[in-house]
Order: structure tokens, then C-alpha cells, then sequence
């Protein structure tokens, strides 16, 4: 990451912001009056979120790398993405789990199993962004010069 450009850099900067964005919004842990939670943010949502937000962005940036490699990770970035906002969100907001479980379902059985996920959400985006890195590095972009060497040849 050393040798990114600014443009990578902006890339992981704006796409920090925006899943900072969709992930803080609708879990109300960015207080707007367009959600709001049945039960309190926990200390430790605030960092996974954060966390997840930056992965995010780091990963978005390696795909306006100088040079094209094969490592998709776009589906782990997404799924780890989506699980960390299933992580920070309210136990008893989400419709999906409360239908699945009801209201007292989601908070016995649903909120004990959030830490897990958080960490199982950040896993997968580190692991994600440890491809992306790991395939860049093995497929550097040329220098300014590889062209001259190109054309010196028979």
C-alpha cells in the first residue's frame, strides 16, 4: 500500500465514507431521523464499524490499481460488508430477524451472536483485502521505462 497513488488513496477514502454511510444509517449508529434503535449501540459496535468501513475502502481502492489482476474478492467485500451491518444493528430493528425469530427470539438468541459476527465480518473483508494485496504484489505494475525494453527486442 506504500506505493499506491493518490487516486487509490481518494478511492479509499470516499468508499470509507460512503460504507461508513450505509452501514451507520441504517443501524442508527449515526443518529439521523430517519432510523432509530430499540436498544442501545454497544461499545463495541463502534469499532467494528469503523473497522469494516476502512477494509471497505482499502479494498475498493485496489481495484483502480495501475495494473488489472485476477484476485476477485468483490463477494466477500459485499458479504462481509452486509454482515457487519446484521452485527452493529439493533437485535430487535432488524425485520429480518424479528420475523425469523420474534422480538424475544432476536434478543435471546440473535443479540449474543452479534459479537460473532462482527468478528467473522471482518475477518472475511481481511482476508478479502489480503488477496487483493498479495495478487498485487505478485503482478506489479511496469516501470515508467518497461516500454523501452519492449520495443529494443528482435
Amino acid at each position: 500500500m506504500r506505493l499506491w497513488t493518490g487516486r487509490q488513496w481518494a478511492v479509499a477514502g470516499v468508499v470509507t465514507v460512503i460504507a461508513a454511510a450505509l452501514i451507520g444509517v441504517p443501524t442508527a449508529i449515526i443518529a439521523t431521523s430517519w432510523f432509530s434503535r430499540m436498544t442501545p449501540v454497544q461499545w463495541w459496535n463502534y469499532p467494528v464499524w469503523v473497522t469494516a468501513a476502512a477494509l471497505t475502502g482499502l479494498i475498493a481502492a485496489t481495484y483502480v490499481a495501475p495494473v488489472r489482476v485476477r484476485a476477485p474478492q468483490e463477494s466477500k467485500a459485499l458479504i462481509g460488508a452486509l454482515i457487519s451491518a446484521f452485527a452493529v444493528g439493533c437485535p430487535v430493528c432488524n425485520k429480518l430477524v424479528v420475523l425469523a425469530l420474534g422480538t424475544s427470539g432476536a434478543l435471546t438468541y440473535f443479540a449474543p451472536l452479534q459479537p460473532v459476527l462482527a468478528v467473522s465480518s471482518l475477518v472475511i473483508l481481511a482476508v478479502a483485502l489480503r488477496r487483493r494485496l498479495t495478487a498485487l504484489r505478485a503482478c506489479p505494475a511496469p516501470g515508467p521505462r518497461a516500454h523501452e525494453f519492449d520495443s529494443a527486442a528482435p
